[in-house]
Formats: C-alpha cells, structure tokens, sequence
C-alpha cells in the first residue's frame, strides 16, 4: 500500500465519523425538541398563577382554531398558537369552539379556554326544553 492510499483512507475515514457526529448531534437535538413539544401539547402551564389577569376576547364566526391560537397569544392568553391549535386538535373541544365573547384569565390553561369558548356548544343527541334536537 502506498502513502497516497494510506492518506486518502485516512482522511476519507475522518469525513465519514464527522458526518456521523454532525448527523448524531441534529438527530438527537430534533428527538429533544419533538419531545418537549409533544409533552408541552399536555401539560402546558398558564402564563400566569395566581389571580391572573382577565382579558376580554371576541370570537366570530367563521375563524379558524388557528386564528383564535393567534389571537390569544398577542393577547398575552397563551405562549404559543401552533401548540394551542394542536391542543385543540387532541383535546375533547375539537371542532366546538363557538363564537361569542369570552373573559378569559391568564392563570387558564389552554384546555380551561378551549372549556369556556366551547361550553355553548350542543352536544350530539342533546334536546332542548321543548324536545326539539339542537
């Protein structure tokens, strides 16, 4: 073997374990940060304990869970409106957030809000006083 052959797998050697390391550290950091987020999307805390305070905010009607995730994050309601969209998406409140307006605090947790803007909404089978189905 000579010198040359020795050197150049030498050094292609080198390049593959730096690829390796490189691909390693991004595969880990990306792992602990889907996890984070993905623990977040159920035991997200209030911005604030305590009291809080409450703010008043409007729903109309058609807006999307992710303008509403919008609307309460510049409202200092959330932290962020991609996980308020996915919380919405996987809690129990899915699909019924009605229109209105609502005095949310910032001592409520994303699924207390979601509880609040979606408590007028009927539930499937569900009659009112004169028997009619809503």
């Amino acid at each position: 073997m000579s010198i040359k052959e020795v050197i150049g797998s030498t050094l292609e050697l080198i390049i593959k374990v730096v690829v390796l390391v490189f691909a390693a550290t991004y595969i880990i950091k990306a792992s602990t940060a889907a996890y984070d987020y993905g623990y977040r999307i159920f035991t997200e805390e209030p911005v604030s304990f305590g009291e809080g305070r409450t703010i008043s905010v409007s729903v109309k009607d058609p807006v999307s869970v992710m303008e509403v995730g919008e609307m309460l994050e510049e409202r200092g309601l959330i932290r962020d409106a991609k996980l308020f969209w996915l919380q919405e998406l996987l809690s129990e409140n899915h699909g019924k957030l009605q229109p209105g307006i609502y005095d949310l605090s910032t001592a409520m947790t994303a699924e207390e809000m979601m509880g609040v803007m979606a408590a007028d909404a009927p539930e499937e089978g569900e009659e009112d006083a004169e028997g009619e189905s809503k």
